[in-house]
């Protein structure tokens, strides 16, 4: 059974445009792999962050909507960690 779930994710800033949408490119096909759906891909852009994370001062913002079976998200959840591009992510389940 699918459920609904939203990740945000920030990526280093230093990243060129066509870097940024392979690495987001990445993330959709590992969902869609696992057998998800992905409902929304938000760009969000550059923002400063509130505190420096691994020596970055700003990222690349990315927000996504999808459904996952449950199981899944560990699987993610490590695809994220492992990423060199990604200084810092999350994943919530979206109720209703």
């Amino acid at each position: 059974m699918l459920r609904n779930y939203e990740t945000m994710y920030i990526i280093k800033p230093q990243l060129e445009e066509e870097a940024i949408d392979a690495v987001v490119k990445k993330f959709d096909d590992h969902i869609v792999k696992n057998g998800g759906v992905v409902e929304k891909i938000e760009k969000k852009g550059k923002k400063r962050l509130a505190y420096e994370v691994k020596d970055h001062r700003d990222g690349f913002y990315v927000l996504m909507n999808f459904q996952l079976d449950p199981g899944q998200i560990t699987e993610l959840d490590r695809a994220f960690k492992l990423s060199d591009e990604v200084i810092r992510h999350i994943v919530v389940r979206n109720e209703g």
